[in-house]
């Protein structure tokens, strides 16, 4: 059984490698549509400097918040002097809040996620049709996407990045979902 997961797995290595050798330049990383975004949309060219991703996203409003890009699946941690303290990259839940400004609500240190894995650092701070949203890090460090035919509100994220955002966002705290 040990035989054929090893083998699986470099076949598997061996064919992403093929697959991301052959790519066109053109298609690299960096130009790649986010999700949500449009293929058609104009990427940027090879003189555009690339975006420094500590820049709060332009209409998150002002003061201490938490900002959550849908679009980016990012996270930015913004002080008093309007700067991001930290940035990191989600992973979405299926359902996501519109955007807009919201307050956190309510977090628990550990229990289980509405997809049965066990989550930690968990800050609630919406409720979209029933199904109550927040940031969370699962214990096993897992960033899996969510299985689409479940209706979930975790937005998962690397454990470090979950003790950070526990330290920032108490109860109360500003969160500004933008598209």
């Amino acid at each position: 059984m040990a035989g054929l997961t090893a083998a699986a797995l470099a076949v598997v290595g061996f064919l992403a490698y093929q697959a991301s050798a052959n790519v066109p330049e053109d298609l690299s990383a960096s130009k790649r549509p986010s999700a949500g975004s449009s293929a058609t949309s104009p990427g940027p060219t090879s003189s555009a400097k690339p975006k420094d991703p500590l820049t709060v996203p332009a209409g998150s409003g002002t003061g201490v918040r938490v900002v959550y890009a849908l679009s980016d699946r990012r996270v930015w941690l913004v002080g008093a002097n309007e700067k991001a303290k930290r940035t990191f990259e989600v992973m979405p839940s299926t359902v996501s809040p519109e955007p807009g400004t919201y307050t956190v609500t309510s977090r628990s240190g550990n229990v289980s996620g509405s997809d049965g894995v066990p989550i930690e650092h968990v800050v609630r701070f919406a409720t979209v049709n029933g199904v109550t949203v927040g940031f969370s890090a699962a214990v096993d460090g897992s960033m899996a996407s969510p299985d689409p035919a479940k209706k979930t509100g975790g937005v998962r994220m690397e454990r470090a990045d979950g003790d950070a955002l526990w330290v920032f966002a108490t109860v109360g705290s500003k969160v500004v979902v933008v598209p």
